[in-house]
């Protein structure tokens, strides 16, 4: 530990112990080295963005102590760096995070920086943000349209305490609102330009093969049944009512795309290629959600 001194030797250092670890990476990062500035950075209460000349700064014992547990959690326990921290980033901000809600990366965020260019008409007014966890979907889209009012939805209250500690963190009070409900069912009749959801989406046989990592997540955020579509389903059948005529469904499924696309092969589900990778997530208009509706419930049924 003497040989470490700075914040780049720790970094240096991180990153080679997480290269020659067998740790999960997608979290939130994709590469030993941004792992590392991660975990180091926010352990040290230091910005990501610190100026150069912060990472030759000498480190205290305390300091140094405090990084080697951390690491070693990190590496030995497998627990994500966003739980360690309770830090993860999303669109560019800051989220706080722990082990009630998913941690974000969701790849809908590149939707949202692009402002869901060439899916919507319009600049949307009401927005909901379905199964929202740790409420980033929500915040972000509530950033990208400042004119729009968001709802944000779980129907788990540990998650929207979380959520309700980012809507604070971000000052969004006035703007977001956070609602206990079972997908649309303890919702208002009421009708939004844009839903977009994050739902469980993982199936019985992908559950089984998770990384350690994923184990510290809440199962209800992840699980879907034999097919990963128990609530996908729902959301396809209920979601027309909540839409305006010219609204528009986003929705992410992951994996489980192949089996909604076998499933329902003559719904035109609009595939999203996304520039920094991810797959699995699909728009569709109010219109087709009327059209095909009758197949969504006989599926369902």
């Amino acid at each position: 530990m003497e040989n470490l001194r700075t914040v780049q030797d720790f970094i240096r250092w991180t990153t080679s112990q997480f290269s020659l670890s067998d740790i999960y990476l997608g979290h939130g990062t994709d590469n030993p080295i941004d792992e590392a500035k991660q975990l180091i950075l926010a352990t040290l209460g230091l910005s990501l963005f610190i100026p150069p000349e912060f990472y030759l700064a000498n480190l205290t014992n305390d300091e140094k102590h405090q990084l080697f547990d951390i690491i070693q959690k990190r590496i030995k326990d497998r627990v994500p760096t966003p739980y360690l921290t309770n830090q993860a980033w999303f669109c560019g901000q800051s989220y706080y995070v722990d082990e009630r809600v998913l941690i974000p990366r969701s790849p809908i965020g590149e939707l949202i920086e692009n402002h869901f260019k060439q899916l919507l008409s319009s600049n949307p007014k009401n927005i909901l943000d379905l199964c929202t966890g740790s409420g980033c979907i929500g915040i972000a889209c509530a950033y990208a349209f400042p004119d729009a009012q968001v709802d944000i939805t779980d129907i788990s209250l540990d998650a929207l305490d979380v959520a309700q500690t980012n809507i604070d963190l971000h000052e969004m009070a006035f703007q977001v609102t956070p609602i206990l409900s079972d997908l649309f069912n303890d919702l208002e009749k009421k009708q939004y330009d844009l839903i977009v959801s994050n739902p469980p989406y993982v199936d019985n046989e992908d559950m089984s093969d998770l990384p350690d990592e994923f184990l510290y997540e809440p199962k209800l955020a992840l699980e879907a049944g034999v097919d990963g579509l128990d609530l996908v389903k729902r959301i396809l059948i209920d979601a027309v009512d909540y839409l305006t005529p010219q609204g528009v469904l986003v929705c992410e499924v992951g994996n489980s795309w192949v089996s909604l696309q076998e499933q329902y092969p003559d719904v035109p589900f609009n595939w999203i290629e996304f520039k920094r990778g991810g797959l699995g997530v699909f728009s569709i208009t109010c219109e087709e959600l009327v059209k095909y509706r009758h197949f969504f419930m006989n599926s369902f049924q």
